[in-house]
Protein backbone atom coordinates (compact mmCIF):
# COMPACT_ATOMS: atom_id res chain seq x y z
CA UNK A 1 0.00 0.00 0.00
CA UNK A 2 2.60 2.54 0.51
CA UNK A 3 4.27 1.80 -2.71
CA UNK A 4 1.12 2.73 -4.77
CA UNK A 5 0.68 5.72 -2.04
CA UNK A 6 4.18 6.86 -3.53
CA UNK A 7 2.96 5.86 -7.00
CA UNK A 8 0.24 8.15 -6.68
CA UNK A 9 1.64 10.98 -5.39
CA UNK A 10 4.54 10.75 -8.51
CA UNK A 11 2.03 10.37 -11.30
CA UNK A 12 0.55 12.95 -9.91
CA UNK A 13 3.19 15.04 -10.21
CA UNK A 14 3.58 14.42 -13.58
CA UNK A 15 0.37 15.96 -14.73
CA UNK A 16 2.70 19.59 -14.49
CA UNK A 17 5.32 17.84 -16.50
CA UNK A 18 2.76 17.00 -19.21
CA UNK A 19 1.16 20.33 -19.23
CA UNK A 20 4.56 21.91 -19.49
CA UNK A 21 4.79 19.33 -22.91
CA UNK A 22 1.87 20.94 -24.15
CA UNK A 23 2.89 24.86 -23.69
CA UNK A 24 6.48 23.35 -25.26
CA UNK A 25 4.17 21.75 -28.31
CA UNK A 26 2.30 24.74 -28.37
CA UNK A 27 -1.01 22.51 -28.60
CA UNK A 28 -3.31 25.98 -28.03
CA UNK A 29 -1.98 27.59 -31.33
CA UNK A 30 -2.21 24.05 -33.07
CA UNK A 31 -6.17 23.48 -32.23
CA UNK A 32 -6.27 27.22 -33.46
CA UNK A 33 -4.32 26.43 -36.47
CA UNK A 34 -5.97 23.19 -37.03
CA UNK A 35 -9.31 25.34 -36.69
CA UNK A 36 -9.00 27.85 -39.46
CA UNK A 37 -7.50 25.25 -41.94
CA UNK A 38 -10.60 23.35 -41.72
CA UNK A 39 -12.05 26.76 -42.16
CA UNK A 40 -10.24 27.04 -45.59
CA UNK A 41 -11.05 23.20 -46.90
CA UNK A 42 -14.39 24.30 -46.54
CA UNK A 43 -14.41 27.70 -48.43
CA UNK A 44 -16.01 27.11 -51.85
CA UNK A 45 -13.02 27.33 -54.40
CA UNK A 46 -10.54 25.31 -52.12
CA UNK A 47 -10.06 22.20 -54.80
CA UNK A 48 -9.52 24.45 -57.77
CA UNK A 49 -5.88 25.03 -56.56
CA UNK A 50 -4.85 21.42 -56.16
CA UNK A 51 -1.56 21.72 -55.23
CA UNK A 52 -2.54 24.31 -52.48
CA UNK A 53 -5.12 22.20 -50.77
CA UNK A 54 -2.79 19.26 -50.74
CA UNK A 55 -0.90 21.22 -48.93
CA UNK A 56 -3.09 22.45 -46.06
CA UNK A 57 -4.46 18.42 -46.23
CA UNK A 58 -0.81 17.45 -45.45
CA UNK A 59 -0.73 20.48 -42.89
CA UNK A 60 -3.60 19.45 -41.27
CA UNK A 61 -2.82 15.88 -40.75
CA UNK A 62 -0.05 16.63 -38.99
CA UNK A 63 -1.24 19.17 -36.37
CA UNK A 64 -4.15 16.85 -35.58
CA UNK A 65 -1.18 13.75 -35.64
CA UNK A 66 0.71 16.22 -32.65
CA UNK A 67 -2.97 17.10 -30.94
CA UNK A 68 -4.00 13.26 -30.99
CA UNK A 69 -0.58 12.43 -29.61
CA UNK A 70 -0.52 15.06 -26.67
CA UNK A 71 -3.90 13.85 -25.47
CA UNK A 72 -3.04 10.52 -25.79
CA UNK A 73 -0.64 11.38 -22.95
CA UNK A 74 -2.69 13.67 -20.83
CA UNK A 75 -5.31 10.32 -21.37
CA UNK A 76 -2.93 7.64 -20.13
CA UNK A 77 -1.14 9.67 -17.15
CA UNK A 78 -5.24 10.36 -15.98
CA UNK A 79 -5.79 6.10 -16.46
CA UNK A 80 -2.59 5.12 -14.76
CA UNK A 81 -3.80 7.59 -11.60
CA UNK A 82 -7.21 5.73 -11.50
CA UNK A 83 -6.07 1.95 -12.19
CA UNK A 84 -3.72 3.35 -8.93
CA UNK A 85 -6.65 4.57 -7.25
CA UNK A 86 -8.79 1.69 -7.46
CA UNK A 87 -5.71 -0.53 -7.22
CA UNK A 88 -5.64 0.61 -3.26
CA UNK A 89 -9.44 -0.22 -2.75
CA UNK A 90 -8.80 -3.61 -4.09
CA UNK A 91 -5.44 -4.81 -3.00
CA UNK A 92 -5.14 -6.37 -6.57
CA UNK A 93 -1.49 -7.98 -6.87
CA UNK A 94 -1.54 -8.50 -10.78
CA UNK A 95 -3.36 -4.87 -11.28
CA UNK A 96 0.08 -3.55 -8.53
CA UNK A 97 2.30 -5.47 -11.52
CA UNK A 98 0.65 -3.89 -14.52
CA UNK A 99 0.20 -0.35 -12.98
CA UNK A 100 3.94 -0.72 -13.22
CA UNK A 101 4.85 -1.41 -16.53
CA UNK A 102 1.80 0.88 -17.73
CA UNK A 103 3.76 3.76 -15.54
CA UNK A 104 7.50 2.70 -17.19
CA UNK A 105 5.93 3.00 -20.43
CA UNK A 106 4.41 6.36 -19.81
CA UNK A 107 7.93 7.77 -18.73
CA UNK A 108 9.76 6.22 -22.00
CA UNK A 109 6.87 7.55 -24.52
CA UNK A 110 7.12 10.90 -22.30
CA UNK A 111 10.42 10.85 -22.52
CA UNK A 112 10.43 10.71 -26.53
CA UNK A 113 7.94 13.32 -26.84
CA UNK A 114 9.95 15.73 -24.94
CA UNK A 115 12.87 15.10 -27.53
CA UNK A 116 10.80 15.64 -30.12
CA UNK A 117 11.16 19.25 -28.33
CA UNK A 118 14.90 19.24 -28.97
CA UNK A 119 14.32 19.36 -32.77
CA UNK A 120 14.05 23.78 -33.13
CA UNK A 121 16.61 23.40 -36.03
CA UNK A 122 15.39 25.01 -39.21
CA UNK A 123 14.55 21.84 -41.55
CA UNK A 124 14.24 19.45 -38.56
CA UNK A 125 10.65 19.40 -38.64
CA UNK A 126 10.50 18.24 -42.51
CA UNK A 127 11.26 15.36 -44.85
CA UNK A 128 14.51 13.50 -45.41
CA UNK A 129 16.60 12.87 -48.40
CA UNK A 130 19.13 9.82 -47.38
CA UNK A 131 21.58 8.55 -49.94
CA UNK A 132 24.04 5.48 -49.00
CA UNK A 133 27.52 4.94 -50.38
CA UNK A 134 29.36 2.08 -50.07
CA UNK A 135 32.51 2.24 -49.14
CA UNK A 136 36.16 -0.27 -48.58
CA UNK A 137 35.11 -3.62 -48.77
CA UNK A 138 33.65 -4.28 -52.25
CA UNK A 139 31.09 -6.76 -52.52
CA UNK A 140 30.66 -7.16 -48.78
CA UNK A 141 30.33 -3.10 -48.66
CA UNK A 142 27.59 -3.29 -51.14
CA UNK A 143 25.66 -5.67 -49.55
CA UNK A 144 26.34 -3.84 -45.91
CA UNK A 145 24.76 -0.57 -48.01
CA UNK A 146 21.90 -2.68 -48.74
CA UNK A 147 22.09 -3.93 -45.55
CA UNK A 148 21.56 -0.19 -44.39
CA UNK A 149 18.69 0.93 -46.92
CA UNK A 150 16.66 -1.80 -45.38
CA UNK A 151 17.38 -0.75 -41.85
CA UNK A 152 16.23 2.26 -42.44
CA UNK A 153 13.14 1.45 -44.94
CA UNK A 154 11.82 -0.49 -41.24
CA UNK A 155 12.49 2.15 -39.28
CA UNK A 156 10.28 4.35 -41.42
CA UNK A 157 7.45 1.78 -41.52
CA UNK A 158 7.56 1.59 -37.73
CA UNK A 159 7.46 5.64 -37.25
CA UNK A 160 4.12 5.39 -40.33
CA UNK A 161 6.85 7.23 -42.66
CA UNK A 162 6.41 7.50 -46.57
CA UNK A 163 9.23 6.12 -48.14
CA UNK A 164 9.54 6.81 -52.48
CA UNK A 165 13.08 5.19 -53.86
CA UNK A 166 14.47 8.11 -55.75
CA UNK A 167 17.87 6.50 -57.15
CA UNK A 168 19.48 3.03 -56.98
CA UNK A 169 22.76 1.63 -58.36
CA UNK A 170 23.04 -1.79 -58.11
CA UNK A 171 26.18 -3.90 -56.93
CA UNK A 172 27.88 -6.15 -59.58
CA UNK A 173 27.84 -9.33 -57.43
CA UNK A 174 25.36 -8.43 -54.59
CA UNK A 175 24.04 -5.53 -53.09
CA UNK A 176 23.88 -1.78 -53.86
CA UNK A 177 26.77 0.90 -55.11
CA UNK A 178 23.91 3.42 -53.58
CA UNK A 179 20.96 4.33 -53.02
CA UNK A 180 18.70 7.52 -52.65
CA UNK A 181 15.16 7.71 -50.46
CA UNK A 182 12.70 10.38 -49.79
CA UNK A 183 11.62 10.10 -46.27
CA UNK A 184 8.42 11.92 -45.74
CA UNK A 185 6.63 12.56 -42.60
CA UNK A 186 6.87 15.04 -39.63
CA UNK A 187 10.62 15.20 -38.06
CA UNK A 188 11.94 12.86 -40.40
CA UNK A 189 15.03 15.14 -40.95
CA UNK A 190 15.43 15.66 -37.35
CA UNK A 191 15.51 12.51 -36.49
CA UNK A 192 17.85 11.00 -39.25
CA UNK A 193 20.24 14.07 -39.44
CA UNK A 194 21.71 11.93 -36.43
CA UNK A 195 22.58 9.20 -39.10
CA UNK A 196 24.95 11.38 -41.43
CA UNK A 197 28.22 10.22 -41.22
CA UNK A 198 30.03 6.24 -42.01
CA UNK A 199 28.62 3.43 -40.75
CA UNK A 200 31.07 0.20 -39.68
CA UNK A 201 30.61 -3.36 -40.39
CA UNK A 202 32.39 -6.12 -38.78
CA UNK A 203 31.63 -9.80 -39.61
CA UNK A 204 32.05 -13.40 -40.92
CA UNK A 205 31.33 -12.17 -44.64
CA UNK A 206 29.43 -14.91 -46.81
CA UNK A 207 31.30 -13.95 -49.94
CA UNK A 208 34.42 -14.71 -48.27
CA UNK A 209 34.49 -18.92 -48.76
CA UNK A 210 37.68 -19.00 -46.16
CA UNK A 211 35.28 -17.41 -43.41
CA UNK A 212 37.09 -14.61 -42.20
CA UNK A 213 35.97 -11.75 -40.56
CA UNK A 214 35.90 -8.60 -42.56
CA UNK A 215 35.37 -5.11 -42.12
CA UNK A 216 33.28 -3.00 -44.31
CA UNK A 217 31.91 0.33 -44.55
CA UNK A 218 29.27 2.53 -45.76
CA UNK A 219 28.64 6.24 -45.72
CA UNK A 220 25.17 7.74 -45.07
CA UNK A 221 24.60 11.19 -46.32
CA UNK A 222 21.00 13.02 -44.77
CA UNK A 223 19.65 16.20 -46.07
CA UNK A 224 16.59 18.03 -45.92
CA UNK A 225 13.94 18.15 -48.66
CA UNK A 226 13.59 21.53 -48.76
CA UNK A 227 10.00 23.33 -49.33
CA UNK A 228 9.33 23.79 -53.74
CA UNK A 229 9.32 27.74 -52.54
CA UNK A 230 12.76 28.16 -51.06
CA UNK A 231 14.20 30.66 -53.10
CA UNK A 232 18.25 28.73 -53.81
CA UNK A 233 19.82 30.37 -56.84
CA UNK A 234 21.51 27.66 -59.17
CA UNK A 235 23.34 29.34 -62.12
CA UNK A 236 22.20 26.80 -65.40
CA UNK A 237 26.39 27.37 -66.79
CA UNK A 238 26.93 25.80 -63.23
CA UNK A 239 24.58 22.41 -64.04
CA UNK A 240 26.02 19.66 -66.24
CA UNK A 241 23.08 17.17 -66.82
CA UNK A 242 24.03 13.77 -68.01
CA UNK A 243 21.06 11.26 -69.31
CA UNK A 244 21.29 7.31 -69.25
CA UNK A 245 18.96 4.54 -69.12
CA UNK A 246 17.63 3.35 -65.63
CA UNK A 247 16.89 -0.04 -64.28
CA UNK A 248 15.56 -1.45 -61.66
CA UNK A 249 16.83 -3.59 -58.96
CA UNK A 250 18.71 -7.08 -60.54
CA UNK A 251 19.26 -5.26 -63.60
CA UNK A 252 15.53 -5.46 -64.48
CA UNK A 253 12.79 -3.10 -65.66
CA UNK A 254 15.23 -1.26 -67.92
CA UNK A 255 13.89 1.51 -69.88
CA UNK A 256 14.23 1.29 -73.20
CA UNK A 257 15.00 5.18 -73.54
CA UNK A 258 17.37 7.25 -71.27
CA UNK A 259 15.16 8.89 -68.86
CA UNK A 260 17.31 8.87 -65.59
CA UNK A 261 19.31 11.61 -64.91
CA UNK A 262 22.20 12.55 -63.44
CA UNK A 263 23.70 16.27 -62.33
CA UNK A 264 27.05 17.20 -61.65
CA UNK A 265 27.69 21.00 -59.78
CA UNK A 266 30.57 22.15 -61.39
CA UNK A 267 31.35 24.82 -58.38
CA UNK A 268 31.41 21.79 -56.03
CA UNK A 269 31.71 18.87 -57.63
CA UNK A 270 28.55 17.61 -56.42
CA UNK A 271 26.53 15.09 -58.20
CA UNK A 272 23.28 13.85 -57.62
CA UNK A 273 20.82 11.26 -59.93
CA UNK A 274 17.40 10.31 -60.38
CA UNK A 275 15.87 7.25 -61.93
CA UNK A 276 12.41 5.91 -60.67
CA UNK A 277 10.47 8.61 -61.99
CA UNK A 278 8.60 8.12 -65.21
CA UNK A 279 10.37 10.62 -67.48
CA UNK A 280 13.49 12.74 -67.78
CA UNK A 281 11.43 15.69 -66.89
CA UNK A 282 10.46 14.07 -63.46
CA UNK A 283 13.59 12.68 -62.65
CA UNK A 284 15.47 16.09 -63.48
CA UNK A 285 12.87 17.74 -61.33
CA UNK A 286 13.76 15.37 -58.11
CA UNK A 287 17.62 15.43 -59.16
CA UNK A 288 17.57 19.48 -59.07
CA UNK A 289 15.65 19.06 -55.74
CA UNK A 290 18.51 16.94 -54.15
CA UNK A 291 20.87 19.15 -55.38
CA UNK A 292 19.05 22.21 -53.96
CA UNK A 293 19.13 20.14 -50.39
CA UNK A 294 22.68 19.30 -50.55
CA UNK A 295 23.69 22.80 -50.89
CA UNK A 296 21.31 24.48 -48.73
CA UNK A 297 22.68 21.85 -46.03
CA UNK A 298 26.06 22.62 -46.64
CA UNK A 299 25.55 26.64 -46.85
CA UNK A 300 23.98 26.02 -43.69
CA UNK A 301 26.38 24.08 -41.49
CA UNK A 302 29.17 26.17 -43.30
CA UNK A 303 27.54 29.62 -42.50
CA UNK A 304 28.20 31.04 -45.74
CA UNK A 305 25.81 33.97 -46.89
CA UNK A 306 25.31 32.66 -50.52
CA UNK A 307 24.95 28.94 -51.97
CA UNK A 308 27.67 30.72 -54.26
CA UNK A 309 29.98 30.85 -51.64
CA UNK A 310 30.39 27.16 -51.39
CA UNK A 311 33.96 26.20 -53.13
CA UNK A 312 34.73 22.35 -53.67
CA UNK A 313 33.06 19.09 -52.21
CA UNK A 314 32.57 19.67 -48.43
CA UNK A 315 34.57 17.73 -45.91
CA UNK A 316 31.29 16.72 -44.47
CA UNK A 317 29.67 14.90 -47.41
CA UNK A 318 32.40 12.68 -48.28
CA UNK A 319 34.09 9.30 -46.42
CA UNK A 320 35.20 10.40 -42.40
CA UNK A 321 35.35 8.89 -39.42
CA UNK A 322 32.93 6.65 -38.66
CA UNK A 323 29.73 7.57 -36.25
CA UNK A 324 28.90 3.96 -35.14
CA UNK A 325 30.22 0.27 -35.25
CA UNK A 326 27.70 -2.97 -35.94
CA UNK A 327 29.50 -6.07 -34.58
CA UNK A 328 28.22 -9.44 -35.78
CA UNK A 329 31.54 -11.59 -34.67
CA UNK A 330 33.09 -12.78 -32.11
CA UNK A 331 29.75 -10.88 -30.45
CA UNK A 332 26.72 -8.87 -31.20
CA UNK A 333 26.82 -5.25 -30.18
CA UNK A 334 26.01 -2.12 -31.95
CA UNK A 335 27.88 0.83 -30.60
CA UNK A 336 27.66 4.41 -31.11
CA UNK A 337 31.35 6.67 -31.08
CA UNK A 338 29.85 9.85 -30.47
CA UNK A 339 27.13 9.05 -27.71
CA UNK A 340 28.73 5.73 -26.37
CA UNK A 341 24.90 4.54 -26.48
CA UNK A 342 25.08 0.72 -27.46
CA UNK A 343 22.44 -2.08 -27.84
CA UNK A 344 23.40 -5.86 -28.00
CA UNK A 345 20.94 -6.95 -29.73
CA UNK A 346 21.84 -6.30 -33.54
CA UNK A 347 19.01 -8.12 -35.11
CA UNK A 348 16.28 -5.57 -33.50
CA UNK A 349 18.80 -2.68 -34.96
CA UNK A 350 19.08 -3.83 -38.12
CA UNK A 351 15.21 -4.28 -38.43
CA UNK A 352 14.78 -0.98 -37.46
CA UNK A 353 15.15 -0.18 -34.15
CA UNK A 354 17.25 2.81 -34.21
CA UNK A 355 15.45 4.97 -32.18
CA UNK A 356 17.79 4.47 -29.06
CA UNK A 357 21.07 6.08 -31.11
CA UNK A 358 18.84 8.96 -32.64
CA UNK A 359 17.54 9.74 -29.04
CA UNK A 360 21.21 9.67 -27.27
CA UNK A 361 22.22 11.82 -30.23
CA UNK A 362 19.44 14.64 -29.41
CA UNK A 363 20.09 14.34 -25.98
CA UNK A 364 24.29 14.68 -26.57
CA UNK A 365 23.13 17.64 -28.63
CA UNK A 366 21.12 19.34 -26.58
CA UNK A 367 23.64 19.02 -23.46
CA UNK A 368 26.85 19.73 -25.94
CA UNK A 369 28.29 16.62 -24.96
CA UNK A 370 28.50 14.79 -28.41
CA UNK A 371 32.12 13.94 -29.07
CA UNK A 372 32.73 14.73 -32.93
Amino acid sequence: MIILDELKVEMTGYRKNVEELGEVLAIKSAREEVAKLQEEAAAPGFWDDLENSQKVLQRTKQLENKIAGFEKMESRLEDIITMIELCMEEEDPDMEAEIVSDIEKFKADLEAKNLDTLLSGEYDKGNAIVTIHSGEGGTEAMDWALMLYRMYNRWAERKGYKVELMDLLDGEEAGIKSATISISGENAYGYLKSENGVHRLVRISPFDASGRRQTSFAAVEVMPELDDNLNVEIRDEDIEMEVYRSSGAGGQKVNKTSSAVRLRHKPTGIVVSCQTQRSQYQNKDYAMKMLISQLAKIKEQEHLDKISDIKGVQKHIGFGAQIRSYVFMPYTLVKDTRTGYENGNITAVMDGDIDGFIHAYLKSLSHGTLNQ
